[in-house]
């Protein structure tokens, strides 16, 4: 069974980190690119973040960039998102997606596989 499993998720205060985590079972993630989206309460998924299969590509909103990583390591099938100098506004539950084209790999169509989500709460 094709499945991605996203963890790392939890409730940290604003300027905290955490390292989300986006691990394959049943295939592996070499030949896909990556995305990390998010989805708030009342509000639509959006991109957060991408990496093509090699890794030697990546995308970032602009609401992200700087303090946002993403990374992969295909030896354990898993790619990573960290994320630093959190805000309230990053609360969502984040989404990974594995897809076969990088071009345009911020919009949600793009991708075949998804996780379940995990929750990131950012509040004091």
């Amino acid at each position: 069974q094709l499945q991605l499993v996203e963890s790392g998720g939890g409730l940290v205060q604003p300027g905290g980190s955490l390292r989300l985590s986006c691990a394959a079972s049943g295939f592996t993630l070499d030949y896909y690119n990556i995305g990390w989206f998010r989805q708030a309460p009342g509000k639509e998924r959006e991109g957060v973040s991408c990496i093509s299969s090699s890794g030697g590509s990546t995308n970032y909103a602009d609401s992200v960039k700087g303090r946002f990583t993403i990374s992969r390591d295909n030896a354990k099938n898993t790619v990573y998102l960290q994320m630093n100098s959190l805000k309230p506004e990053d609360t969502a539950v984040y989404y990974c997606a594995a897809g076969a084209l990088f071009r345009l790999c911020m919009l949600s169509t793009r991708y075949d596989f998804w996780g379940q989500g995990t929750q990131v709460t950012v509040s004091s």
